[in-house]
């Protein structure tokens, strides 16, 4: 997927670029009305990791930009330790890794002060972080108290960033996707209104995820 789009070895696909187009069209409207101001473009996990990561490099061109960072807790194998081969125009800011996270904040800072937008998957089951804890917040989910993790939205509150949440969709052959309403992290409600958009993005797209309730992504479960 990655090899075919850098290539230009026919590996396109127009509905993933559709959703890049209509991200980019959004941020630039955001900057138009509010210059400066930055924009953390959150996918959530479903589909594909990798067709998340077209679709932000995709977003990355539509943008005009030549690097664009993500904050990422894949491993670096994950690429094949190869992600500046095969995905050059991002810039992957690992949470895993041993020797960078406690600059891993003031990166995603530089790179919302000098890009405009970054990228961070605010999803991410707290759980998953166990070998590095982070902080929480509490917010209810499904009917009942839950947790997310509080780094997107002391950096948001911050620097006065917007966070705009989408999920892709695979259904009959088809990629399609959902993009929701752009959250002010430093309004009090964002965790809150966060939560309510993984909510229904569970309700829309886990059905349908070719994934779902497999044991290797069991870690991953949003019932958890």
């Amino acid at each position: 997927m990655h090899l075919g789009r850098l290539y230009g070895r026919g590996d396109h696909w127009p509905a993933l670029e559709s959703t890049a187009a209509e991200l980019a069209a959004i941020i630039n409207g955001i900057h138009r009305e509010s210059p400066g101001k930055p924009v953390i473009v959150s996918p959530f996990h479903y589909v594909s990791e990798y067709a998340n990561i077209y679709v932000v490099d995709a977003l990355r061109s539509a943008l005009n930009l030549t690097e664009l960072a993500v904050v990422s807790g894949s491993p670096r194998e994950a690429y094949g330790r190869q992600e500046d081969i095969l995905i050059p125009g991002l810039r992957i800011l690992h949470t895993l890794d041993e020797n960078n996270r406690s600059a891993l904040g003031l990166r995603l800072l530089r790179a919302l002060k000098r890009d405009g937008a970054a990228v961070l998957f605010s999803d991410v089951p707290p759980h998953m972080m166990q070998r590095y804890p982070m902080e929480t917040v509490e917010v209810s989910m499904l009917g009942r108290p839950a947790r997310l993790h509080r780094g997107v939205f002391n950096i948001g509150g911050h620097t006065n960033a917007v966070l705009l949440c989408f999920h892709l969709t695979f259904r009959q052959g088809r990629f399609g996707h959902r993009i929701f309403e752009p959250v002010e992290l430093r309004q009090a409600n964002a965790p809150q209104r966060v939560a309510d958009y993984i909510e229904r993005a569970y309700h829309d797209a886990y059905p349908n995820w070719i994934l779902a309730d497999h044991p290797s992504r069991y870690g991953f479960a949003p019932t958890k």
